[in-house]
């Protein structure tokens, strides 16, 4: 979180990039109706680090699995304490996976990652490739797999989403997605 930032801001920030970049870009076909019936809950970590993620993300693992659908699909668990690095981050998701594990959790939930510095294995770190999971600050996305296969069968090309998020990103280049970020319509 930036100096000042506070919790307003930060979910501001990040519902800025989910509308613009994740439904704005059709980076996630599936992101605008949770967004639209207000089923995506924004949660504000305090965690400063692996110990502090793993209790508060028990907590909010816990909470989905628990909670209807139709009031909570899913959740963007954001660390803007925590996880600057890149590398850090992957320490931390790898933690995140075991304890969807260790809670009994995998298969029925699953965690997808964002971050700042996103870099997908194989490209330089500011290829535009990797734009497609860059947000604001590192979140922790946390999914329901019965709502990824409902959200697949309605959209058979799913498969395909990730060849054409590049090719949406390309087209953009840096400057057409920095200009389309700002953009607040």
């Amino acid at each position: 979180m930036t100096h000042g930032s506070t919790r307003d801001e930060v979910i501001a920030a990040t519902r800025h990039w989910l509308t613009r970049a994740v439904i704005g870009l059709n980076l996630c076909p599936f992101a605008k109706s949770v967004h639209v019936k207000k089923q995506i809950r924004y949660v504000v970590s305090d965690a400063r680090g692996v110990e502090d993620l793993v209790v508060e993300l028990t907590d909010e693992l816990r909470l989905l699995r628990d909670t209807a659908p139709e009031t909570v699909d899913t959740t963007l668990f954001i660390t803007p304490h925590a996880f600057a690095d890149f590398a850090d981050y992957n320490d931390a998701l790898f933690f995140a996976e075991r304890l969807l594990d260790q809670l009994g959790l995998a298969g029925d939930l699953q965690i997808a990652s964002f971050h700042p510095q996103y870099r997908f294995e194989g490209t330089e770190p500011d290829d535009i490739d990797n734009y497609s999971n860059r947000a604001p600050y590192p979140i922790f996305h946390l999914l329901r797999e019965a709502s990824i296969d409902r959200a697949v069968e309605a959209f058979p090309d799913a498969s395909d989403i990730y060849e054409r998020n590049i090719e949406t990103l390309r087209r953009l280049g840096h400057d057409g997605f920095d200009a389309w970020m700002k953009d607040n319509s």
